[in-house]
C-alpha cells in the first residue's frame, strides 16, 4: 500500500517545497491541519492591490503527500490571484468528494490520481 501511495513522483515532489519558511511580515496567514494524519501547513502570502500573491512562505509538517501538495502550492501560486486560488480549492474539493474534475492551471496534480484511486475526471 505504501508503495502506491508513496510514488517517485510524490516523493520527488516532497523533497522540492518551494517557498520554505515563514515571512517576516505577512499580510494574511491561514493555517491547516488535517484531521486523518496531523500534517499542518501554515502559509503567509504578500498580496498586491489587485489581490494577487506576490510572495509565499511556507511552514510544512506534513505527511509526503501533504508534503507534494505544498510544493505545487509554492511552485504556482504566486502571480496568483484571492479568486484563482478559491477557484482552485473548490474544484479540488469537488474532485476529491467525487464530483468534478482536477482543478486546470495546476500542473502537476494528476500526481495524485493514482495515489488515491481516483480518475481523473469524474463521470457525470
Amino acid at each position: 500500500m505504501a508503495s502506491a501511495l508513496y510514488s517517485k513522483d510524490i516523493l520527488r515532489l516532497a523533497t522540492s517545497i518551494p517557498h520554505l519558511g515563514r515571512l517576516a511580515e505577512p499580510q494574511g496567514t491561514s493555517e491547516r491541519r488535517s484531521p486523518v494524519c496531523g500534517s499542518r501547513i501554515t502559509v503567509d502570502v504578500v498580496m498586491d492591490a489587485e489581490g494577487h500573491i506576490l510572495d509565499i512562505g511556507q511552514m510544512v509538517s506534513a505527511c509526503a503527500l501533504g508534503q507534494a501538495s505544498a510544493a505545487i502550492m509554492g511552485q504556482y501560486a504566486v502571480g496568483r490571484s484571492s479568486q484563482q486560488l478559491n477557484e482552485a480549492r473548490d474544484a479540488l474539493s469537488a474532485w476529491l468528494a467525487g464530483e468534478g474534475a482536477l482543478p486546470e492551471g495546476w500542473p502537476g496534480l494528476d500526481v495524485f490520481v493514482p495515489a488515491l484511486g481516483m480518475p481523473r475526471v469524474m463521470e457525470p
